[in-house]
């Protein structure tokens, strides 16, 4: 992920991606997007239509993200759980992120699991980012202790 490009690089995947939580299979796709970014893991956005019925739940806030634009955040329900504010989207994306329109990323340490291609995934460090660490992605990562100022 050193090699990883700055500003990211959106491309498409055909990993087969998967979101639970509560015990229910919430998403499922082999048509996400990777944003690879210099010193994250790469995080996985699902498009909207790959959720269950009821499983996104827009709540308040907002974020910004330098490349992307304003993102809109979801509360995530699954099964008899609740993830709060731990999905969301870029309604309008920035010039060159146009492809993210219309898709969902989700916090991995908030769901049950997230898998991508069978593989449970390792949440990125911070609870801020939303990397997926698989054993395909080498290290170090921003979001730990002392990393900040990377």
């Amino acid at each position: 992920m050193w090699d990883y490009p700055r500003p990211p690089r959106v491309e498409p995947t055909p990993e087969r991606v998967e979101v639970w939580l509560g015990g229910t299979c919430i998403a499922a796709t082999t048509a996400a997007l990777r944003v690879l970014e210099t010193s994250h893991p790469p995080a996985y956005y699902l498009p909207r239509a790959a959720f269950a019925e009821g499983s996104l739940r827009p709540c308040e806030g907002a974020s910004w993200c330098e490349w992307k634009g304003a993102a809109a955040w979801f509360d995530v329900q699954g099964g008899r759980r609740s993830a709060p504010r731990a999905a969301w989207t870029y309604p309008d994306p920035a010039p060159g992120f146009g492809s993210l329109r219309g898709h969902v990323a989700v916090l991995p340490g908030a769901m049950g699991r997230c898998l991508v291609d069978g593989e449970r995934v390792v949440p990125q460090e911070g609870g801020f980012y939303g990397g997926w660490i698989t054993s395909r992605v080498i290290g170090p990562f921003k979001g730990g202790p002392g990393s900040r100022g990377w």
